[in-house]
């Protein structure tokens, strides 16, 4: 079966461990869990690529279970529903956009305002090209296409997450609950111009890095007073 094949299981100095995508790595704490992650992860990426060739309304359970080589009762034990995987493919694929827009942010460079440009650009670019995102915005807005929008949590939470972390460790005495706002902002709007672009990426980059710029704190409030703007 396929989950038996650890290609995704890299080992490192600290021990083995799990990668998915760009940078998304969790450690490997037993072979009991090694099996139980690449099966997972083998049943995820069956489930994507069927819903990126056909769209989610056509992908049944039992086509994801033939694809990824198991039985359907290993399919439902590991999501109990449809709905169960569904989640798990969008939180992959989240997962995996968040770990490419953290590896921009944290390029060498001073530059803030480059590096978020960058990051954005990136970001737009690679969900106008990916044929699962466009699977979703066009064929499942009952059940993916929430995960973007109106059950936008784990994308806001893991990015927002990311950009406060990279702007509090370039704004000296700036805290990460003073950029939370700033931070959750642009990756509202990121996100919109993902499932609803109104021009180019290139071009909703340079307006959104600009944005963020604005909404940055420069220096934390000081007896009242405002606090500075880069």
């Amino acid at each position: 079966m396929l989950y038996t094949a650890p290609s995704n299981v890299k080992t490192f100095d600290r021990g083995a461990f799990f990668v998915y995508g760009r940078g998304v790595i969790e450690p490997v704490r037993s072979m009991r869990e090694q099996n139980r992650r690449l099966l997972r992860g083998s049943l995820i990426a069956a489930a994507r690529e069927l819903t990126a060739s056909r769209g989610w309304d056509s992908v049944r359970m039992a086509d994801v279970a033939e694809a990824a080589g198991v039985s359907r009762q290993t399919l439902y034990n590991e999501f109990e529903n449809k709905a169960g995987l569904g989640a798990a493919v969008a939180t992959r694929e989240i997962e995996q956009f968040v770990a490419a827009v953290r590896e921009d942010l944290a390029a060498p460079g001073d530059d803030l305002r480059a590096a978020a440009e960058t990051a954005i650009r990136h970001a737009l670019t690679a969900a106008a090209e990916n044929p699962l995102v466009k699977t979703i915005l066009t064929s499942a807005p009952d059940d993916l296409l929430p995960y973007l929008t109106t059950r936008a949590d784990v994308v806001l939470v893991l990015a927002s997450e990311v950009v406060r972390e990279w702007a509090a460790a370039r704004l000296p005495g700036v805290t990460e609950a003073a950029l939370a706002p700033a931070a959750e902002s642009i990756v509202r709007l990121v996100v919109s111009h993902v499932v609803l672009p109104s021009a180019a990426p290139e071009t909703t980059a340079v307006t959104l890095a600009d944005t963020l710029m604005r909404l940055l704190p420069r220096t934390p409030p000081d007896n009242g007073d405002q606090p500075g703007r880069i």
